[in-house]
C-alpha cells in the first residue's frame, strides 16, 4: 500500500543504526516513499516484471547463498541488473560479508547500500512496523486525548465544552495525556488508530482564566505519554433537555476515522457531573465489552428480556 507521505533515509539509518556502505546523496535527500519492503530473490533469477523500485530491498543469507551459485561474472550481471533499476535504499542484513562487487555496483548506479547485524526476518518485521507508523494516513482532530486504565479516549467536542479541564482531573486522577487541542491521528493498519500530538505543542494544555501549562513539569514525566492506540471515542456536549440519550448502552455507535470505525459514546455536559469519572467508568465498561461482557445485555437475561436486546 503506497501513500502521499515520506520519511528520510537519514531517520531508517539513525532508526536501526545502519552502516552506510554506499551513500550517493546526503541521506536527507533521499525519500522512503513506500511501506512495503522487498527480499528480491526473484529478481536475482532475472524476473522483474512486478518490481518497485520505491521499497527497500532486503538482501539477507538466502539471496546471498543463491548468488553465490553463479559464477562470479554472472552474479555480477545479476546485481547489476538490480541495481540498474534505482531501488530506493538496498539493506544487507546479519553483518553478512559484502564483496567489492556491491559497493562498486551501488555507486555505479547510485544507490544507497546499508548494512546491519540484526536478523533478516527480524529487521523486515521491525522495518515494516516503522514505516507503517511513519508514512501512515493521517488527519488532525480538534480535541483531547488521554489513556485511562490502558484504553485510548478521544475527546471531541466543541471548545469550551470542558474537555480539557476533564483531561486535567484524568491526570490528576493518575492517568496520561497524550494530546490536547489537537490530535494528530494516523492509520497505523487496516485495524488500528494510533494518535499523539504535533511535535510543538506536544503536553501543553490550555485552562481557560490560567492560561497554558506543561502537563509534564507539572504532573510528572509518568503524566503523559507520546502515542496511544484510539480505542474509544467520546464526543461531550452541552446537556439538552429535548434531546434522548442513550441510558442502557445497548446501542453499538461508531465514529468513522481514516475509513476505520471506533466505538464511540455521547456524554452531556451539565454542571454538577463529575466527567473524569463518568469516563474512567467508560474506559473499562469498553474493557468490559472487548472481553465479551456486555452489563445492558446481563441485565435484560437476568428480567427475562432478552427478545428486546
Amino acid at each position: 500500500m503506497h501513500t502521499n507521505f515520506t520519511i528520510g533515509l537519514n531517520k531508517v539509518i539513525s532508526e536501526f543504526s545502519l552502516e552506510i556502505l554506499n551513500m550517493p546523496l546526503t541521506d536527507k535527500e533521499i525519500l522512503v516513499s513506500s511501506n512495503e519492503i522487498n527480499r528480491p530473490g526473484l529478481q536475482m533469477a532475472g524476473y522483474f516484471e512486478f518490481f518497485d523500485s520505491d521499497r527497500i530491498q532486503i538482501i539477507g543469507k538466502s539471496e546471498e547463498s543463491f548468488l553465490r551459485r553463479f559464477t562470479p561474472e554472472k552474479a555480477e550481471s545479476r546485481l547489476k541488473e538490480l541495481f540498474s533499476k534505482k531501488p530506493v535504499a538496498v539493506v544487507i542484513c546479519r553483518d553478512l560479508e559484502v564483496s567489492d562487487v556491491y559497493v562498486k555496483t551501488a555507486q555505479k548506479y547510485d544507490v544507497p547500500l546499508l548494512r546491519t547485524g540484526i536478523s533478516t526476518s527480524e529487521f523486515e518485521a521491525a522495518l515494516i512496523a516503522f514505516l507503517n507508523l511513519h508514512l501512515a494516513p493521517r488527519i488532525t482532530r480538534h480535541g483531547v486525548l488521554v489513556e485511562v486504565y490502558g484504553e485510548g479516549i478521544l475527546l471531541l467536542g466543541e471548545s469550551g465544552v470542558g474537555k480539557s479541564e476533564t483531561a486535567i482531573e484524568l491526570v490528576k486522577r493518575g492517568h496520561r495525556l497524550i494530546a490536547d487541542d489537537a490530535v494528530e491521528i494516523k492509520r497505523v493498519s487496516s485495524k488500528a488508530l494510533v494518535g499523539s500530538a504535533p511535535d510543538n505543542i506536544r503536553h501543553f494544555i490550555e485552562l481557560r482564566g490560567i492560561g497554558i501549562i506543561n502537563a509534564s513539569r507539572i504532573f510528572g514525566a509518568g503524566a503523559v505519554k507520546l502515542t496511544e492506540k484510539i480505542d474509544l471515542v467520546i464526543n461531550m456536549e452541552p446537556w439538552d433537555v429535548n434531546k434522548t440519550y442513550d441510558r442502557m448502552g445497548l446501542e453499538n455507535k461508531t465514529t468513522e476515522i481514516l475509513g476505520l470505525e471506533i466505538p464511540s459514546l455521547t456524554i452531556p455536559v451539565k454542571p454538577g457531573r463529575n466527567l473524569a469519572v463518568i469516563i474512567e467508568v467508560a474506559a473499562m465498561n469498553s474493557r468490559q465489552k472487548k472481553l465479551g461482557y456486555n452489563a445492558a445485555e446481563d441485565l435484560l437475561k437476568k428480567l427475562g428480556m432478552t427478545d428486546e436486546i
